[in-house]
């Protein structure tokens, strides 16, 4: 299937979801014993630190909130201040581990990744976290708005990798990390840049030193673009 111009298509969140199953689905048949791929949930906040403020808004209440204390009961807590903190929205994303360790992670690029500059700013720091703890990824982006921003671009400059030519979605873009003979940490870097019209490709994901699952995009984004009803 040509890959749609996510510009002009509505129906993202739907074949999102699909797409995510139908990958972790993929990856599940090519893992070696001892491995397993999962879909997993988990909030929207970095693992990095990032620059600026966190991407939550805070609304003081007066007198705080009582929670389930009945009147006249003392809160053993005693907090310095108390009220309500909006809901932080989670991400679905797949992981891969190996004895309950995090090898390797997938992810998927939305449009509100990068509703401003907050978001772009936290996201990220989310992705830079994945590498700079060992986390193997890979991540697709195929919605170019905002035009003039790349998360791959920004964790390039932030890592200072040399000799990447710019990114501009839509394109896909894996990470292997690992520790060489003089133990320091070393990145490789594979990306795609993609175009509408053309099919996807099959993208590595590593799951260990050399080991690496290959992962059909093209055949996921098919499957899921069906369930989805995306033409």
């Amino acid at each position: 299937m040509p890959l749609h111009d996510w510009t002009k298509l509505r129906g993202w969140s739907g074949l999102h979801i699909y797409w995510m199953v139908n990958i972790c689905d993929d990856i599940k048949t090519k893992l070696p014993e001892g491995f397993r791929a999962y879909l997993g949930s988990s909030p929207i906040v970095a693992i990095d630190d990032p620059p600026g403020q966190p991407d939550v808004s805070v609304r003081q209440t007066n007198g705080g909130t009582q929670g389930t204390l009945e009147s006249g009961e003392s809160d053993p807590f005693q907090p310095d201040w108390e009220g309500q903190v909006a809901t932080i929205e989670a991400e679905t994303s797949v992981y891969i581990e190996r004895n309950g360790r995090l090898v390797a992670a997938v992810e998927l690029i939305s449009p509100g990744n990068k509703d401003g500059s907050e978001k772009k700013a936290n996201y990220t720091a989310r992705y830079l976290g994945y590498l700079t703890n060992g986390v193997h990824l890979l991540f697709v982006d195929l919605h170019p708005r905002p035009f003039a921003f790349s998360f791959a671009d920004e964790i390039a400059k932030r890592l200072q990798l040399p000799q990447q030519p710019s990114l501009q979605a839509p394109y896909a873009i894996s990470y292997r990390v690992h520790s060489d003979s003089s133990g320091e940490t070393a990145l490789a870097v594979r990306h795609f840049a993609l175009k509408v019209g053309d099919v996807l490709p099959s993208a590595p994901l590593a799951i260990g030193f050399p080991d690496v699952a290959i992962v059909d995009l093209e055949g996921t984004y098919r499957k899921a673009a069906a369930s989805a009803y995306v033409e």
